[in-house]
């Protein structure tokens, strides 16, 4: 049995905020958290995260959008939702603490400044991300 805590990250498409999400907790904290993250509406891995996220060492290449469903019967320590709707359609994980850090959704950015706001919203999730590993002791 693992010592680690476990984390949920949630948003509606499982595209890009979550899944960059999953992808910095276990790179900064993979000892310490089993991380995974779902949509509730998922569509598919965006590939502008897979990009933005090569850039800093990151592959995400790998991981795939998935449904929030698919995780009713499982524990969590923390379910971490990363958007407004996904906050507002989030089922009840007992047990778990819900968290809500709601970044800006880069898919929706006009094409011309998209990967600019992918690295913006990575950055910030990183941020965050860090004041939660520090948070967390």
């Amino acid at each position: 049995m693992s010592d680690k805590k476990r984390v949920l990250f949630l948003c509606t498409g499982n595209s890009a905020r979550s899944q960059m999400a999953e992808a910095l907790l276990r790179n900064l904290a993979g000892d310490r958290y089993e991380v995974s993250s779902a949509g509730t509406h998922p569509k598919g891995l965006h590939p502008r995260a897979v990009d933005v996220m090569q850039e800093i060492g990151i592959d995400v290449g790998r991981q795939s959008s998935k449904d929030v469903q698919d995780f009713l019967d499982k524990k969590f320590d923390y379910v971490i939702t990363v958007c407004d709707p996904a906050r507002q359609q989030c089922p009840v994980f007992p047990g778990a603490e819900p968290i809500h850090w709601g970044f800006d959704d880069p898919a929706e950015a006009p094409p011309q400044n998209q990967v600019q706001v992918f690295r913006r919203v990575r950055d910030e999730i990183l941020h965050r991300l860090s004041l939660f590993i520090i948070a967390d002791r």
